[in-house]
């Protein structure tokens, strides 16, 4: 047995232990995805400071734009510096993403091949809600019809749309940032479609669970910025103002 294949086991013991616990498959899903969510929050919350960092760099990239309109390359070069003297890291916001790619590829093979593992797919559902978690929704709307994969169509538009809310949220984001987004989003629409709907309820989870920590930890920077402008503000000499009252002459004595 190779190490994927214990890795993909590890996930199934841990989703298995949690149904145990609590008696529904999709309950299980959710509850290690904020298992998962809480321990790489050290390395999501450098991901938040470094996305805060880049909205207050904005009106200075677009000063650069302006600047050197017709010389990418000295653009290139003015936004590296700017990052340097920020110290931004343009790449900090990968690695939370990298870290679940191995999640989310292992849990799609054990939910595609949970029958193997416990023998049957039935009642793999969340509180029945969404009554299989181990289908897509292309293939709950062949075999089903439309009215059966109007659960799995709700799942899908919270996937799409966890791309491009983020960016939403964010004040100053860029316009070709929403674009680019706004595309993801469709094409994650395509991708989502012969996705299990288990990996799909980790996906969703996982994402707002994001959301909602970088919208907090958005009001905590900038309540820490404003704290360190009160006190700066604090620490500068008062100027006064002194009104120089002209010396009159004195009188020369008379002899």
């Amino acid at each position: 047995m190779g190490a994927w294949d214990l890795f993909k086991d590890g996930i199934f013991w841990v989703i298995n232990w949690f149904h145990s616990w609590c008696g529904d498959w999709g309950l299980a899903i959710i509850f290690v995805t904020i298992v998962f969510r809480m321990l790489i929050y050290p390395i999501t919350r450098k991901q938040f400071k470094s996305s805060y960092q880049m909205q207050k760099l904005q009106p200075k990239m677009k000063e650069i734009k302006e600047k050197y309109p017709d010389d990418p390359q000295r653009q290139q070069q003015e936004q590296m510096n700017l990052y340097k003297e920020a110290k931004f890291n343009p790449f900090a916001g990968c690695l939370p993403m990298i870290l679940q790619m191995p999640i989310f590829i292992a849990l799609f093979q054990v939910l595609r091949g949970l029958e193997d593992y416990i023998g049957t797919t039935e009642g793999v559902s969340l509180y029945r809600l969404v009554p299989d978690l181990t289908i897509t929704p292309g293939d709950v709307f062949s075999q089903q019809g439309i009215i059966a994969v109007v659960p799995y169509v709700v799942m899908l538009l919270l996937f799409a749309a966890s791309m491009i809310i983020p960016v939403l949220l964010q004040k100053n984001s860029d316009k070709n940032t929403k674009v680019m987004m706004g595309v993801m989003s469709v094409v994650m629409l395509w991708f989502g479609w012969s996705v299990p709907a288990g990996v799909l309820l980790y996906w969703d989870i996982s994402s707002y669970i994001g959301v909602a920590q970088q919208q907090v930890s958005r009001v905590l920077l900038q309540r820490k910025d404003e704290q360190i402008e009160k006190e700066t503000e604090a620490v500068k000499p008062v100027k006064v103002e002194v009104d120089r009252v002209e010396r009159k002459a004195r009188p020369k004595k008379k002899r």
